[in-house]
């Protein structure tokens, strides 16, 4: 067919258009009046529509009032406090606290059975004389995408190295793949991600504390390794992130943990492009690790390796002299049930190390969307409390503090509800949490519960996936969190007598 593009076009005219308007009206009104709820189920697809209840009584969004919740927090003054100077480098001393006097009271609580609260204060005395005893604990944070990044952990580590001590971001991977303020990384393109929640896996399951880890070749079996003769080169940078908080950027202190070395592995260290070591790793194919020391804290470190067959590296860890290490450990998509498919003597070693004394346990966001019923939600508390359990039976020294999911919208009929299972996925792992000897945040609670999200969105403090906080919601979500936690300690150290 052929268009004369010199005829004109026919001037539509006012009647023209409410006639097609009274048209799609009429074509349209039978399908609202008599289409069920739940729609056509047509056996290949259900068909859905507005209902004649709808058309005429939009449901409109709610608007919860957060008010009360965003004014209260105040994130303002997480670097008002100047840190120690370290002039004379690594002399021991970098990671003094600044200390403060902390509240008894909190916007929201930390909840906890006898046994609970018998952890918690166990951890709290630890903490307590961290610093003065010139020692280090470490704050292990898991979680799944609302993390991802150093996102909440940032804040959190901030707060409680300037309370109690300790410098450094902590862990950080082997190859980070998400966008972070706190380090600067880059690898070279031979270097290959392996983790237990998604994508390539190893098969060893010594993925180390962190749950990935990296290699520059593939593990081999015994045949093909005796076959291989040529020696390849890879490498790692890594450099404190120019945004960072103030406590994550100095650092005295790098270890970098590896396994599965089984053959002659050399290492060269260059700072600013200044070679400054040169080793080798330990082939013995057992977990180790590789230590360094600085006189200030280092600006880019290139970590070159050079062997026929690449060694597991596990991730690096960043810390001061002393004081409490925070290390965020984000999982996009994990349900947080990993522990299975993670090798247990290689973790105690590891956590024992590191001397992990609080875990941190974030999840049910990425469950929550696939739950269809109760016993689903029920089925993943289950699974979840299996890996409580095992936390405790790889550290059993550790506490644990779980925080649920935090609200999370999904559309319906053009409008943004809580999913429907969320509060009662909160409620169960709750349950867990507390019958394990656990503790529970209720970050789903804290933000102003059922419907919450959307003035989340509404004011910048979430994404508009109406899942996902923004750098500034996480803030906030996180000092909520950090209230209570200090809340806590203050109770329990104003009962102490020294």
């Amino acid at each position: 067919m052929c268009f004369n593009k010199n005829l004109p076009l026919k001037e539509l005219k006012p009647i023209h258009v409410l006639l097609f308007v009274l048209g799609v009206f009429l074509v349209l009104s039978p399908i609202v009046a008599f289409i069920p709820k739940n729609g056509w189920d047509l056996g290949f697809a259900n068909v859905h529509f507005l209902t004649q209840n709808d058309f005429f009584k939009p449901v409109k969004q709610e608007k919860k009032d957060i008010s009360k919740i965003v004014a209260k927090i105040d994130t303002s003054n997480i670097e008002a406090l100047a840190l120690v100077k370290h002039k004379n480098g690594s002399n021991g001393t970098m990671g003094a606290p600044d200390g403060g006097v902390l509240s008894t009271e909190a916007a929201t609580k930390i909840l906890f059975s006898e046994q609970g609260q018998a952890n918690l204060e166990r951890f709290f005395e630890k903490l307590k004389h961290v610093a003065n005893n010139k020692s280090k604990i470490h704050i292990l944070h898991y979680g799944d995408s609302q993390i991802e990044g150093d996102r909440m952990t940032a804040y959190i580590r901030q707060r409680m190295q300037n309370q109690f001590g300790g410098n450094g971001p902590g862990l950080i991977p082997a190859m980070n793949v998400y966008n972070t303020i706190t380090f600067k990384q880059t690898y070279s393109e031979n270097f290959k991600r392996y983790t237990c929640f998604g994508g390539p896996k190893l098969k060893n399951k010594k993925y180390g504390v962190m749950a990935s880890s990296a290699r520059f070749t593939a593990e081999l079996d015994s045949v093909t390794l005796n076959n291989e003769t040529a020696e390849k080169e890879a490498w790692i940078e890594i450099e404190p992130g120019k945004s960072a908080y103030s406590r994550a950027k100095q650092f005295s202190m790098l270890r970098m943990f590896y396994t599965n070395c089984v053959k002659p592995c050399g290492i060269k260290v260059f700072q600013n492009g200044t070679l400054i070591h040169e080793d080798s790793l330990v082939n013995d194919s057992k977990a180790h690790t590789f230590e360094l020391s600085f006189a200030t804290t280092p600006g880019k470190l290139r970590f070159q390796f050079n062997s026929i067959v690449s060694p597991t590296i596990n991730g690096f860890s960043l810390e001061g002299d002393f004081g409490v290490q925070v290390s965020n450990i984000g999982m996009r998509g994990s349900s947080g049930t990993i522990f299975g498919s993670i090798d247990h003597a290689m973790l105690s070693k590891q956590y024992n190390e590191l001397n992990a004394e609080l875990f941190i346990m974030q999840f049910g966001g990425n469950a929550v969307p696939a739950f269809k019923d109760s016993s689903s939600v029920r089925n993943f508390a289950r699974y979840f409390r299996g890996q409580l359990n095992t936390i405790k039976k790889i550290r059993p020294s550790a506490t644990i503090i779980v925080i649920g999911p935090s609200d999370m919208s999904k559309l319906d009929n053009g409008i943004f509800i809580t999913y429907p299972l969320l509060p009662y996925c909160v409620e169960q792992m709750k349950k867990v949490a507390l019958e394990t000897g656990s503790c529970y945040w209720d970050l789903f609670g804290a933000m102003g519960g059922l419907n919450s999200m959307p003035a989340w969105v509404e004011q910048g403090l979430a994404g508009k996936d109406y899942i996902h906080f923004s750098n500034k919601g996480a803030s906030i979500a996180s000092q909520l969190f950090f209230d209570a936690f200090a809340a806590e300690y203050a109770k329990w150290d104003g009962g102490k007598t020294n």
